[in-house]
């Protein structure tokens, strides 16, 4: 069921299908909810999954204010309190991870785990594109014309395989930069997420120390040949967040829910029934979890420092929030 609901003033798009425990999913940056379709399919005969449009991206309104990952993550919390979801498992992609976390941190008795995928939080170093986008002109420059090769390049970027590349996503993606609050709500949160070095620091190093405090079940993936957060963030993970289980897809991007579908589909159902959701394991199964469906931290990180993209790990040394 895709439906519309307004939250603190912003009309928001969500989708929600299936019954049973609550799964929310929460696209990227400059992304929407169907980033989450296969796993809408693949998690539905079991969990009550919803998907959500950000304030101001996919096919939702306007934010009433400039978007931060406060804002964003009190959009999702306004849509599972209107929806009765009193506590759910939370998946972010990218900037959707760092939105659930921000969820969590907020309001940690509404999250029964946390899956962060491709997650913003663990690093500076992000895709060339998105920093000169932080370059106010030049990124309103760009954003107000938006052309086909634009639209290829940004879509070709997020996946191995090209075939994902296909003419709905593209006409997708067309059609949501031509909306006309598009440019300024991306420069906004853009802006505040980070600038022309990266990713900012300050609230990175904050949100992840609440993640610390509050020692959530957390489940990092990570696919090896991201052009977006690359790869070398996953090595901050065993020490950003020492209890956490990272798993490292390889020959995969930045959207590991679409490229490896229903391996991920997979892997997050062992995660969620190793920490007690009995809808997770299969009929007839006693456990989706095997020896071989997680990467420990440790291990995961040595892979992902062998891998010949890896670039140089963010050790937050930055002195400065700039």
């Amino acid at each position: 069921m895709m439906a519309r609901m307004t939250v603190d003033g912003a009309d928001l798009r969500y989708r929600t299908t299936g019954e049973g425990p609550d799964v929310v999913l929460v696209h990227g940056i400059a992304r929407s909810l169907e980033d989450w379709d296969e796993q809408h399919e693949l998690l539905s005969s079991q969990f009550r999954v919803t998907s959500v449009d950000l304030p101001g991206f996919g096919e939702s309104g306007p934010p009433s204010a400039p978007n931060t990952m406060e804002t964003m993550a009190r959009a999702v919390l306004g849509v599972m309190t209107a929806l009765g979801i009193d506590r759910a498992h939370v998946v972010g992609n990218s900037m959707g991870g760092a939105v659930a976390m921000q969820l969590a941190a907020l309001a940690p008795e509404r999250v029964r785990t946390l899956v962060l995928a491709d997650s913003a939080g663990f690093g500076r170093t992000v895709t060339p594109a998105l920093r000169l986008m932080a370059i106010r002109p030049l990124g309103r420059y760009l954003l107000n014309r938006p052309n086909t090769k634009q639209i290829y390049n940004a879509e070709r970027g997020l996946y191995v395989s090209r075939e994902l590349v296909t003419p709905e996503r593209l006409d997708r993606g067309m059609r949501f930069a031509q909306r006309a609050h598009g440019a300024e709500v991306m420069l906004k949160t853009l802006g505040h997420m980070g600038n022309l070095w990266g990713v900012r620091p300050r609230w990175r190093r904050r949100l992840l120390a609440r993640m610390v405090e509050l020692d959530l079940p957390t489940f990092v993936l990570w696919g090896q040949k991201d052009l977006v957060l690359p790869i070398a963030h996953s090595e901050s993970v065993a020490t950003a967040l020492p209890n956490a289980t990272l798993h490292v897809f390889p020959d995969t991007g930045h959207l590991p829910q679409v490229e490896r579908a229903e391996e991920f589909a997979r892997l997050i159902q062992a995660f969620w029934a190793s920490h007690g959701d009995a809808a997770a394991r299969p009929a007839g199964s006693e456990s989706t979890a095997g020896p071989d469906d997680v990467v420990a931290p440790d291990t995961a990180v040595e892979d992902a420092a062998s891998s010949p993209l890896s670039l140089d790990a963010d050790h937050d040394t930055e002195t400065s929030d700039r």
